[in-house]
Parts: structure tokens; sequence; C-alpha cells
């Protein structure tokens, strides 16, 4: 990803896993932490509903106690929440943050006090904060867009004396403008700039770890990350696992060395990328040993053929490289068991004994993993062997 305008399109077309993002954080111990400063943020926002409703007691009219009222009871549910309930779902999530932006936008239309209306403005960049960790660029594109409008909409209402600075009052249309313009560029810079700039950099970071350096293919974490993406668009599809070993690859590190090696590996990956279906996920899971994750369009053997057949005729290597294949097929549109992750990663090791049994027939062959029976252990049954190109 050396092009500037591919990485960030790819940037924009990702959709953050929150689903692995949320069990990563719990891994580590921070799922609970980040659950109590979420809800302490709910108390800081009912703190303010207070004071913004106490320091507009002498305002005549109906909407700022009203809109104090309700912001004050939406951070007591907001806190509530977080501190008493799991962690929501990404749909819930959703819901939350556009709560949270229509609130906020509120807050700058109907209270009678600049300043006020200043404070829903920053509750709107530290709801762009929690956006840019758990959710893609897209949505954060749609708060980034909220507050900016929200923004401009306060910029005008000060600019033309409806939010009027209590101590002065009206007439004083220069500084009040630019005030109004203030507002915005400080919006458009920590909104607008600085959030899609620290998103774009963890963004680079992540895929930079679930990448391995020298095939630039996903590694064995990375795998584990888009699998679960992967199973919740697996409904009414056969999925697959084909698990690849280059045969005797030790030798062609003896023989030509390791800089030669390495110049395979880089090769493998990329014959694997062509010979791979649309949207697979392609990983190098150990040393010479990679993984492709894909929906079937033909049948198993046809698949381990190609992916078999791509390596044997690598071009520009000075000796002949081929691999063995073992293959695991699920289809979910037959199978009454739902497909689960633990379900995938049956078929991972399923494909991963299939490949050694290849690798016990000579190599250079694929070996489909027999659907009939429970995925193979080492005491457990011998997948069924294709004898293709042997």
């Amino acid at each position: 990803m050396t092009d500037s305008r591919s990485t960030f399109r790819t940037w924009w077309r990702d959709r953050v896993d929150y689903g692995w993002l949320v069990e990563t954080l719990q891994s580590h111990g921070a799922l609970g932490r980040f659950k109590f400063m979420l809800g302490a943020g709910g108390i800081v926002m009912l703190v303010i509903a207070v004071l913004a409703m106490l320091a507009q007691a002498d305002v005549a009219g109906p909407p700022g106690p009203v809109q104090g009222g309700i912001e004050a009871a939406v951070a007591g549910v907001w806190t509530v929440r977080w501190w008493f309930f799991p962690w929501p779902r990404e749909t819930e999530s959703l819901i939350w943050i556009a709560l949270f932006d229509l609130d906020a936008a509120a807050n700058t239309v109907l209270v009678h006090d600049r300043v006020i209306g200043v404070l829903g403005i920053v509750l709107l960049m530290a709801m762009g904060g929690y956006v840019t960790v758990f959710h893609g660029p897209r949505v954060l594109a749609l708060h980034v867009g909220w507050s900016l409008m929200a923004s401009v909409l306060l910029a005008g209402l000060i600019a033309i004396g409806v939010l009027p600075d209590n101590e002065r009052g009206n007439g004083h249309w220069r500084e009040d403008l630019a005030l109004g313009l203030a507002i915005v560029l400080v919006m458009l810079v920590v909104v607008g700039v600085i959030l899609p700039f620290v998103q774009y950099c963890n963004w680079v970071l992540r895929v930079d770890a679930l990448t391995d350096p020298l095939t630039k293919l996903l590694n064995r974490r990375g795998l584990d990350s888009y699998l679960p993406a992967r199973i919740r668009r697996c409904r009414g599809r056969t999925a697959y696992v084909a698990t690849l070993d280059l045969d005797r690859f030790k030798a062609v590190n003896d023989t030509f060395g390791h800089p030669l090696g390495d110049e395979v590996l880089v090769k493998t990956a990329q014959r694997l990328r062509e010979a791979g279906d649309p949207g697979a996920l392609i990983a190098r899971t150990g040393g010479e040993e990679f993984v492709v994750v894909g929906y079937l369009r033909d049948d198993p053997a046809t698949v381990g053929e190609r992916l078999r057949h791509a390596i044997e005729t690598m071009p520009d290597v000075p000796t002949a490289i081929t691999a063995s294949v073992g293959i695991s097929v699920h289809d979910t549109s037959r199978s009454a068991i739902k497909f689960t992750e633990a379900a995938y990663r049956d078929l991972i090791r399923g494909s991963d004994s299939a490949m050694y049994r290849a690798k016990h027939l000579g190599g250079n062959t694929v070996v489909i993993a027999d659907q009939t029976e429970p995925p193979s252990t080492p005491s457990g049954p011998l997948p069924t062997a294709v004898p293709i190109g042997n």
C-alpha cells in the first residue's frame, strides 16, 4: 500500500470490526476502565446541564429549562447504561451516538446564552473521540459533518444577535461575527482535521500490526481479527479454508540462501493473490505456511488445484517450487449447525490436517477433508485424499 490514494481508499472502505475491538480491549483488561470513564462522562454532562439551567434561570421562555432537563435525563441514562450493563453492541452504540449528537445540537439551538451553546459544541468534540476509536471513517464523517453544521448554526445565531453577550447585549456585530468564525474554525481543526488524522494513524498502526511485513499478507493475528466479520457474512454460503505449505522449503534456504527464500515467499504471496477468489482472506501463518479463507464458487478440488498450480508454475525461480494443499469446507445453506467462530476454527484445523496428509502423500498434492467426519485430529480420521498433481 505505497500509493497514497490507494491507501486512503482502503482506509475509507474499512469497517472497523467493532466486536473484535471490544474483545481485544476485554482481553487486555481495559474494558472495565473504559466503561467507568464513559459513565463518568455522563456525570459531567449531567452537571453541565444543571449548571446551564441555573445560568439561564432568569431568562424568559421554556426552551432553555426544557432542553436542560432533557439533556440531564439523557446524561443520567447514559451513566447508568455504561456503569451497570454490559458493553453495548455495535447497533446500540450507533444509536447512542445519534441521540447524543441530536441532544448536543439541540443544546446549541435552544439555549439563550452563547457560552452554553459553545458547551454543546465541546460535547460534540468529546463524542468525536469515541467515534474515532470504535467506529469506521464513514461513521466519523457523518459525525464530523453534523458537528460542523451545528457549529455553523451556532456561529450564525451569534453573528445575527440571537445569542447576545449577556453583559454587553447586542450592537457589537464585528465581535460577534469574529467569535462565530472562530468557533467554526476551531471545530474545523479539531473535529474535521485532528479526529480523522488520529483515526487514520490508528488504522495504519492496526493494519501494520495485522500484516506480515515480508509478504504484506495478513499474519495469524490479522486472520483472527478478520474472521468474525467473515463469519457474519457467511449465511447461506459455502465457506472453505485452504492451508498451503511449501514443499521442502528448507532445502531452498539451505541451497540458495535466505534472501532467495524470502523472494520465493513474496512471489508465493503474489501468486495466491492472483489465484485466490475475489475477497478471499489470504494470510501467511507460519514460515512457509499460508491460509486462504473464502466462499466456494467452484468445487473444492478445483479451488485447491488452482492454488496448487499457481505455486507450481511460479516464474523466475531457480528451482521448482510446489505446495501441499489441504481444504476444509462448510456449507451453511445445508448445515443445521449455526456457523460460529468455533466452527470456522474447526475448518482451519481440518484444512491443516488435510495439508499434512498431502505432505505424507509426497507433496504437490491437494487433499480435501472428509465433510462427513468431524475435523481430523492426530488420533482421529484422516481426510479423504484427492490425488491431483502428484
